[in-house]
């Protein structure tokens, strides 16, 4: 047998072996067909009004987001490692005079985004959407030079696709059995379908978009040990945002992948939650847009304070009293949700640090919530010595509603009690446009100033009218 021969028989056993993979490859489940289809289509579907009024206050809260927290230690650190890794200069820095490449764009401002609590959540799915899925689909819109209407359906498919994965996997459930974090996996695959729509991918290419984003999703719980918030905002939004816009360009410049992640041997729900509910991928898609039932923070801190400090707030309406007069405190929470917030060494994550700070100064200013230094002051810390929180399975089975229950005890032994079941900011209690508008000044203004976050606000609420997103890089930007 000459050596021609071998290597003849060589290639046909190569290719009869591949055959299998090739018939592999054209077979796409109706799942995976509907999703694609949707997501390849979303750059020029209209928006209902309400939903493209959403897709607005959640970009402004994430833009405000970004710029405060370009001041907090996390976001300087960000930044700093910016200016060290200088990539080719197409993407905006936010608060910053940085241009780079969109891949470090989008991990710079994600890690902004999540700089502290001030960022929206989505509770169905244990994720924080905005603070990902914004900065992905501004970085690739930049790059790849779309409109303003683009980008805010880019945002909007973010919205939809990321949550709808960690709902599909049983998200508490499967956060709980696995100690994965849903909020990095949701926001992967969030902003790679938001990159990958600002990249007008066609539905063969969303498949491979999903493929190389189910690869990139990563992450656990040992950021719940970060005492300084600069690891979870990596893992919560500035690597998810990495991630979706590295899956978005290399399928864009060429790349070819798997047509099914989700189907067939070894697929991702296989691997990662065989009892979860692969349908749910595509649930309501069109009808049920995810961006309405994400909710957007009134108090600058963790989603699980968020109810006693709104408790507290209606407590004293039904009675005015000071923090002296605070004889006790209780908190009754899930325990899974109070385990979050519990005793942290960071201010705006810590329950008893901020129910303290809330009854000493009547409100929770983002500067109070920021202030770790005020977490040693001697009268912060002998209001805090009155606070207990108690968790309480009764308050777990009506996960994933948040509920809070708040009892104090005043010193003349009057017992005042308030049960929170619908957050201020949340879809069931949502903030005013007024209310979001001021929080966006707050936030803003401090580090842009009055005029320049005016005009920011105008040029968000104006975008579906924008040829480019050109006008936000100056008006999210300070030069040095």
């Amino acid at each position: 047998m000459t050596r021609r021969t071998l290597i003849g028989r060589g290639a046909l056993a190569l290719a009869a072996a591949l055959l299998p993979a090739a018939r592999a490859r054209a077979a796409v489940s109706p799942v995976m067909a509907a999703l694609s289809r949707y997501m390849a289509a979303a750059k020029d579907r209209p928006l209902p009004a309400g939903v493209l009024e959403a897709v607005k206050h959640h970009t402004l809260d994430t833009f405000a987001a970004m710029v405060s927290g370009s001041e907090l230690p996390p976001g300087k650190a960000a930044l700093k490692f910016a200016a060290a890794q200088l990539g080719r200069p197409v993407a905006t820095v936010v608060g910053s005079s940085i241009d780079t490449s969109p891949m470090d764009a989008a991990l710079i401002n994600g890690l902004l985004a999540h700089s502290d609590e001030t960022d929206d959540s989505h509770g169905d799915s244990q994720s924080h959407p905005g603070a990902s899925v914004v900065p992905a689909a501004l970085a690739a819109g930049e790059s790849l030079q779309i409109t303003g209407m683009q980008f805010l359906r880019a945002v909007a498919l973010g919205y939809d696709i990321g949550p709808r994965v960690t709902m599909a996997l049983d998200a508490v459930k499967f956060r709980n059995d696995t100690r994965r974090s849903t909020h990095s996996i949701a926001g992967t695959f969030g902003s790679a379908a938001a990159a990958g729509c600002a990249a007008s991918l066609n539905e063969t290419q969303m498949r491979w978009l999903l493929d190389y984003a189910s690869q990139e999703s990563s992450g656990y719980a040992i950021w719940e040990r970060d005492t300084d918030h600069i690891e979870k905002g990596f893992v919560f939004a500035g690597m998810p945002a990495r991630n979706g816009v590295t899956a978005a360009l290399l399928v864009h410049s060429g790349f070819n992948g798997v047509d099914d992640v989700f189907s067939g041997a070894d697929n991702y729900f296989q691997v990662n939650a065989p009892n979860g509910s692969v349908a749910m991928l595509v649930e309501g898609l069109g009808e049920r847009y995810e961006v309405t039932r994400t909710d957007i923070k009134k108090w600058t801190v963790g989603t699980p304070i968020q109810a006693p400090l709104d408790a507290i707030v209606n407590l004293r309406r039904q009675r005015s009293f000071e923090a002296d007069e605070v004889q006790h405190a209780v908190v009754r929470l899930a325990p899974t949700v109070g385990a979050v917030v519990d005793n942290r060494d960071i201010p705006d994550i810590c329950l008893q640090h901020m129910v303290a700070v809330m009854l000493i100064d009547k409100t929770a200013s983002f500067a109070a919530a920021h202030d770790k230094a005020r977490m040693d002051d001697a009268t912060v810390r002998r209001h805090r010595a009155k606070v207990e929180y108690l968790p309480d399975e009764e308050l777990a089975r009506l996960l994933p509603v948040r509920v809070a229950v708040v009892e104090v005890t005043l010193q003349d032994g009057s017992r005042l009690s308030n049960r929170v079941e619908a957050v201020r900011g949340t879809v069931r209690n949502p903030m005013t446009s007024d209310e979001i508008l001021d929080k966006a000044r707050d936030l803003m203004g401090p580090v842009l100033g009055g005029a320049q976050t005016q005009r920011l606000i105008d040029a968000v609420l104006s975008l579906d009218a924008a040829r480019d997103l050109r006008p936000l890089k100056s008006l999210l930007q300070r030069r040095a």
